[in-house]
């Protein structure tokens, strides 16, 4: 019996390495002698940068860059082992984390920080890059991002806008005479945790605006400035890539990422599991123990335990999920080959108190699921 341990992470409490050590942990306490093949994943979020570097045995290297609010952040830059592709996580430069819950503003975030990696990268001649775009406090459209690179985001009589997402219903032209002509050499891929659109009711201020600190007014005005965007990169630059599925990612990044660097935009959890190896352990395995901090509606739109469960399903391998907490949301999962779904919660209890005690609460669960899986494989 081979149990794959493929989890994400954990958000806020645990990394995708360490969820997996606390599940293997716990399958071993509950199954002596088991064999467990471990490998950590991500789906273009926060932690993708960590998952592909330690799995391909590459490097990460340090940078100071703009933050979202323009104050100067530490991000990594992630190699890979293969010595030749590099992985921009925008979450490093550009992320929720990094802005404290009182001054989150999606109106004037930028993420110019995420065009500095992506231009660093460039200068140390990589050309194969991937740009994990989940876990955003922006809501600019990518437009943060081109500047680094040379764009130009232009109003009345030729100025140029301030940063964020609100000036953007000023915009009447796009310049791109100036842009870094390295980027015609590179391959960039969008890795993304989402497929929503830019604009509409799933769209990128709609649906996640409100997460990055927006009330509803300012969601509105999020909005107008991403039309207003559209508009003008349809006319400026190329037309139709709001419709995308993934251009309302980490605020619009992923429309911006495509319309203004040609990237191509790949499901996140695919590519991760395609350059781990994640394809291979599963061919090996009798089941497969997976899992992220909450398990709800919003899993089955391209995260990582949905595209678990698919690709096992193919080969009719059993998928168990740990979480945080599940939502009646996740149990439709079963329809696409879940076969059960835990809380690893003990009962009532703070947030705060079962996110300080993740690491056991999940060792503890995986341990009875071992129980379980043990007692229906010795009466087969």
């Amino acid at each position: 019996m081979k149990v794959l341990v493929a989890p994400d992470k954990f958000k806020g409490s645990l990394s995708a390495q360490e969820a997996a050590r606390a599940m293997a942990e716990g399958l071993a306490e509950g199954w002596p002698g088991l064999e467990t093949l471990l490998r950590p994943l991500a789906d273009g979020g926060e932690g993708t940068m960590e998952v592909l570097v330690k799995a391909t045995g590459g490097k990460t290297i340090p940078f100071e860059v703009t933050g979202p609010l323009g104050e100067p952040v530490k991000a990594l830059l992630g190699v890979l082992g293969d010595g030749r592709t590099v992985v921009v996580e925008m979450a490093q430069a550009s992320g929720l984390q990094l802005v404290p819950p009182g001054r989150r503003n999606p109106l004037l975030a930028t993420t110019r920080g995420t065009g500095e990696l992506i231009s660093h990268a460039l200068d140390m001649g990589y050309r194969d890059i991937i740009v994990a775009v989940g876990g955003s406090a922006t809501n600019d459209g990518g437009t943060g991002m081109a500047r680094a690179l040379g764009a130009r985001f232009l109003g009345k009589g030729g100025v140029e806008i301030p940063d964020g997402g609100a000036p953007l219903t000023e915009l009447e032209r796009i310049d791109l005479s100036h842009l870094d002509s390295r980027i015609r050499e590179a391959r960039i891929a969008v890795a993304c945790d989402v497929a929503n659109p830019l604009l509409g009711e799933k769209g990128a201020s709609a649906v996640y605006g409100p997460q990055k600190g927006a009330s509803p007014e300012e969601v509105r005005i999020l909005e107008d400035a991403l039309a207003r965007l559209a508009q003008v990169t349809a006319r400026d630059v190329v037309p139709g890539l709001e419709d995308r599925p993934g251009s309302g990612a980490a605020g619009g990044l992923g429309f911006g990422l495509m319309a203004f660097l040609g990237a191509k935009a790949l499901p996140g959890a695919r590519l991760v599991m395609e350059l781990t190896g994640f394809y291979q352990m599963l061919e090996e395995a009798d089941m497969v123990l997976t899992g992220e901090g909450k398990l709800d509606e919003q899993t089955g739109f391209g995260k990582t335990v949905v595209t678990v469960v698919e690709e096992a399903g193919k080969r009719d391998i059993p998928v168990v999920a740990l979480a945080g907490m599940v939502t009646e949301g996740a149990f439709s999962l079963r329809e696409r080959g879940l076969t059960a779904a835990f809380s690893i919660a003990p009962g009532p209890c703070s947030l705060k108190e079962c996110m300080e005690e993740s690491f056991d609460l999940l060792k503890r669960t995986a341990r009875e699921v071992a129980f379980l899986a043990r007692i229906f494989i010795a009466r087969a």
